[in-house]
Formats: structure tokens, C-alpha cells, sequence
């Protein structure tokens, strides 16, 4: 049995055990039995530290194992290696799509400039943005941002990914 932070932490965000639950996406039951003092996996242990937004190791008052203590700092490794990786990937998106945006922008000025394009020509930049926009947040809701949650289990969305 290893003492834990996690009832006050919980508790200082104002959440109940059910929210920490969903925030986590661990079982209520697995939130009670940890707050009891009992054992779990180190990727329920991890889920919970990234639901808090805290390091796994300030989760726990104590560690009586070795073993268990080893395993807590190989995963705080691990969670940072693919926080870093899944930020990565979501910048990659964002500057695709901005490289494309002053593309479209610059290509639109100089089509209009050379009189290929009437006044209605004006019109591709702000739809570009907007429409675009609007698809990228849907990729990244709806096809981006689960495949990154399976793949990359211990890390948490971007910010970034949070304004699409």
C-alpha cells in the first residue's frame, strides 16, 4: 500500500471523485480504492497524475517499493517523451496549415494584381481562413486528436489543437 496526495490534490481543484473519474477516464471505483490507499497499474496511476496536471511521483506520499518507485520514474520519463512527441505532431498540422493560408494569401494577391481575378477574387482569402479553419478543428477533433489519445496515451492534447 503506498500513501497518496491524490484525495487533497482532488480536493484543492474542487472535484469530486466522480469528475477526477471522467477526467481521468479511470473508473470511479479505481479513484476510491487509490484515495483508500490501495495499488494500482502505473498507467491508472498516470492517467489520474495527467488528469491533475501533476508529475506521477507528486501523487504519492511515499513509495514502499523499490521496484514501484523505479517504475514511477521510467513513466514520468515516458509521459514527458510522448508529450513532447504528440506537441511535435501538432504544431506539424498547425504549420501546415498556415503555410498553405500565406500561400493561398500570397497567390490570391498576385492573381488579383495581374487582373486574373475580378473583385469577387478578394473573397478566396477569408474563406480560405475560415472555411479551413473550420475543417482543421473538426480534423482535429474528430480524426487528429483520438488517433494521438491511442497513440500517445500519456500525454494530454496541445494547447495548439485546443484553438482549432
Amino acid at each position: 500500500m503506498n500513501k497518496t496526495h491524490i484525495g487533497e490534490l482532488r480536493r484543492a481543484r474542487g472535484w469530486t471523485q466522480e469528475r477526477l473519474a471522467a477526467e481521468s477516464g479511470v473508473a470511479g471505483r479505481t479513484i476510491q480504492r487509490l484515495e483508500a490507499g490501495n495499488d494500482a497499474s502505473v498507467e491508472t496511476v498516470a492517467l489520474i497524475a495527467n488528469a491533475l496536471e501533476v508529475p506521477v511521483r507528486d501523487l504519492f506520499v511515499s513509495v514502499e517499493s523499490i521496484d514501484f518507485g523505479e517504475a514511477v520514474e521510467q513513466l514520468d520519463a515516458r509521459t514527458s517523451a510522448q508529450q513532447a512527441r504528440r506537441d511535435s505532431i501538432t504544431h506539424a498540422y498547425t504549420y501546415l496549415f498556415q503555410g498553405i493560408g500565406v500561400l493561398v494569401t500570397f497567390a490570391t494577391i498576385v492573381l488579383a494584381f495581374t487582373g486574373t481575378f475580378s473583385w469577387l477574387g478578394w473573397f478566396i482569402i477569408p474563406a480560405y481562413w475560415a472555411g479551413v479553419r473550420l475543417l482543421f478543428g473538426f480534423l482535429f477533433r474528430i480524426v487528429i486528436g483520438p488517433r494521438l489519445d491511442a497513440k500517445y496515451p500519456l500525454s494530454l492534447p496541445s494547447r495548439a489543437a485546443a484553438d482549432y
